[in-house]
């Protein structure tokens, strides 16, 4: 039998990371072994260290780029290394400004044909910011492009974090998305929160000793129906495959000193001097009053922290359009004297 493969999408900080720690914690209700794969834009691995420390699993990584990038020729050489340990369920959590279909091509690859089955795509959008998408990133097309596919290709949309919006903004979510997409069931959560079983039902155990029979691979749903089969002329399309899912989205890590605590307060001046050119960040920092690594996560203009078990050296990931790196270090040196630069300087 083929491994059923779902892919969960959506953009920077919309909740694809709680959403899998969810279905893990499922999964493994059901005697379920699963496979994750990881993809994320920075060096350091925030997201893998969150899932591997709650769910005791492996995970094969991608980090420091996009599958649809970057990444590409890595990506069917880690889902083999995933089907080598016989999971019952893969898990693919792609970084936030993926296209959902570079991941569906991998899938038919020759060494990958027949092993998998797409079974699902899930699109999570943040329901505080998905009407202000087009707005924000008028300017880089390919990142505009990306977040509609997102949304078209999806076999589900989950309107994430709907406690933070009123109705009327609900409303106009849902006409933005059947713009996109007609036909995906919709649902609206709060911290990802959902009927599991809509995505893992049918999904069993595969007994020891079974041999996995190639199957002809085949899309459930999602982009086999009608409204998300719309293919563009072949020289559009050729185009389309050679581009960047974005284009000036980068990301920057900063590594404050190992026993320096920095405050709530402090740290969340620096992080929203930016505006809408800082989309994301995330990391492992020392604070005041607390013995370990704090869990930082920045989205949305929101910053929370939580308790982690991560021992390693601090560390924290800025995803960002447009920032300029000098200015960047140089506010980094404000909030931080004789901290060591990345460039080797000192304050």
């Amino acid at each position: 039998m083929s491994i059923p493969v779902l892919i969960l999408s959506g953009f920077l900080g919309s909740g694809k990371t709680t959403l899998l720690l969810e279905l893990l914690a499922e999964a493994r209700s059901r005697g379920l072994k699963p496979g994750i794969l990881m993809n994320e834009l920075g060096k350091m691995d925030v997201d893998g260290e969150i899932i591997g420390g709650a769910s005791q699993v492996s995970v094969a990584k991608l980090l420091d780029g996009c599958v649809c990038c970057s990444k590409k020729s890595e990506l069917s050489a880690s889902l083999q290394e995933l089907l080598s340990q016989k999971p019952d369920v893969l898990f693919v959590e792609l970084t936030g400004v993926a296209n959902p279909e570079e991941v569906v091509d991998a899938l038919t690859e020759p060494a990958l044909l027949g092993r998998v089955l797409l079974k699902q795509i899930v699109t999570v959008l943040d329901a505080e910011y998905t009407l202000e998408y087009n707005s924000i990133f008028s300017s880089d097309k390919d990142l505009v492009r990306t977040l509609r596919r997102q949304m078209e290709v999806a076999d589900l949309i989950l309107v994430n974090k709907t406690d933070l919006v009123d109705a009327h903004i609900l409303q106009k979510i849902e006409k933005t998305v059947r713009k996109h997409n007609p036909l995906a069931p919709l649902l609206y959560t709060q911290r990802s929160k959902l009927d599991l079983d809509i995505l893992l039902r049918g999904i069993e155990p595969i007994p020891e000793g079974t041999a996995p029979a190639r199957q002809p691979f085949r899309v459930v749903k999602g982009m086999a129906s009608g409204a998300r089969m719309k293919e563009p002329e072949a020289s559009e399309h050729a185009a389309h495959r050679h581009q960047a899912s974005f284009s000036r989205i980068r990301t920057f890590t900063l590594q404050p000193p190992a026993d320096y605590a920095i405050s709530p307060a402090k740290l969340e001046q620096f992080l929203g001097q930016w505006g809408n050119r800082l989309l994301r960040a995330k990391g492992y920092l020392a604070q005041p009053g607390h013995a370990a690594r704090r869990l930082l996560q920045f989205a949305g203009k929101r910053v929370t922290y939580s308790s982690s078990t991560y021992q390693g050296e601090p560390y924290l990931v800025l995803i960002g359009m447009d920032l300029d790196e000098s200015e960047l270090l140089m506010e980094w040196e404000e909030l931080l004297p004789g901290t060591e630069l990345p460039t080797g300087r000192k304050r």
